[in-house]
């Protein structure tokens, strides 16, 4: 399978797996009488943040993975790197410009960034047999 459509079904699952933790999260918000528009588009952001950061880890993956099948194996490694110091600091800046302006709710705008590795799992439990095997 071509890497570019690889990265757009890993992608899809975890927006998927976004939407479902965040309608998990924004209904536990309303029982608890705690929700509000404040939380709303926090959690939105949140989901956003999370779902761009996987694409871009799963693009750079993607570019390093070209880069040591041509047997540039330290080019792909520099890759890998760079593409994690630059999504972090990126989602650190995002994150703390959002707590300090004070029209962002900090644990809905934190929590969907926990929803991607549950996603990959139930994505991976729902996966069709023959697609498990290389």
């Amino acid at each position: 399978m071509d890497s570019r459509k690889i990265v757009l079904k890993e992608t899809s699952i975890v927006a998927v797996g976004e939407v479902l933790g965040i309608a998990l999260m924004l209904g536990i918000y309303a029982l608890l009488h705690r929700f509000s528009g404040r939380v709303a588009y926090s959690a939105a952001l949140g989901g956003v943040l999370a779902l761009l950061n996987f694409f871009l880890m799963a693009v750079g993956t993607s570019l390093a993975a070209d880069k040591a099948e041509a047997q540039n194996v330290k080019g792909g490694q520099a890759a890998i790197q760079t593409s994690y110091l630059l999504r972090l600091v990126g989602l650190v800046v995002i994150l703390f410009a959002c707590a300090k302006s004070g029209y962002f709710e900090l644990l809905p705008l934190l929590l969907p960034l926990l929803f991607v590795r549950p996603a990959l799992a139930l994505g991976e439990f729902f996966r069709k047999k023959e697609e498990k095997t290389p």
